[in-house]
């Protein structure tokens, strides 16, 4: 006898929805991602979406109607509760838009918990699109299959930022004049609640480093012999944080 196909295929689509999920609920799916099931993934009736809500998890739902503009689907049974992820901040300064929505991205991919865009005095960009924002970071934890949107910050200035900043939080300052060597400062620090703060193109200037060298949760670290991109810099050290004391041991 052949055998039975995985219920639900690897293949089937991953949609975050931001209506809370349970059994037996009927869901609108429409707009973009109506068109996404429909004109691209060409989802038909019987078929499975996986569907998430950032809150209870992960579902499998099946197709009751599928329409041009609107596709219906029924949530059957739970497949994974929502993800627990490492108490871990990626306070990244703003960069050109394609090279922050590269930050973004990676971001959720390597599973922060919060996104905090940082403006300084040598930034290209003192705005952010949360809309954009949130389509990026959504689209992302979909392609990677998380359960759990990261949670993303206002623009603050870094000056707000440091004033601000809360207690029992270690600020991990990726300064390119050097530091403690990066893993070893992380091995150091063990798993409790982190952050990784990473400067603009320009870098910072020389008051805004002493600034966050004089901060009592700060930490300066050296991301290895070479001055790194700030998207570079954000991935490579948000990786390193990931593979030591992060999810990645599991």
């Amino acid at each position: 006898m052949p055998a039975t196909p995985a219920w639900p295929p690897k293949s089937a689509p991953r949609l975050f929805v931001e209506t809370a999920l349970g059994e037996g609920l009927r869901l609108s799916i429409e707009g973009q991602q109506a068109h996404y099931l429909g004109k691209v993934m060409r989802v038909g009736v019987g078929d499975a979406v996986i569907v998430c809500d950032d809150a209870t998890g992960e579902w499998v739902a099946r197709v009751a109607e599928a329409g041009k503009r609107e596709v219906v689907v029924a949530v059957e049974r739970q497949l994974r509760p929502r993800e627990e992820v490492p108490d871990f901040w990626l306070c990244a300064a703003l960069l050109k838009k394609p090279n922050f929505d590269l930050v973004l991205e990676k971001a959720t991919e390597l599973g922060v918990a919060r996104v905090v865009p940082v403006v300084t005095r040598r930034c290209v960009a003192d705005k952010l699109n949360p809309e954009r924002a949130r389509t990026i970071v959504t689209e992302a934890a979909e392609q990677c299959a998380r359960t759990a949107l990261p949670a993303l910050g206002d623009p603050v200035k870094l000056d707000q930022l440091l004033r601000d900043w809360p207690e029992g939080r270690t600020l991990f300052f990726a300064d390119e004049n050097g530091g403690m060597q990066a893993g070893a400062a992380f091995a150091l620090h063990g798993i409790a609640p982190a952050a990784l703060l990473i400067g603009p193109e320009g870098g910072f200037d020389e008051a805004e480093r002493a600034s966050i060298r004089a901060h009592p949760a700060a930490i300066a670290i050296g991301l290895g012999p070479r001055i790194l991109r700030g998207e570079t810099a954000a991935i490579a050290g948000t990786a390193l944080w990931m593979g030591m004391q992060g999810d990645w041991l599991d």
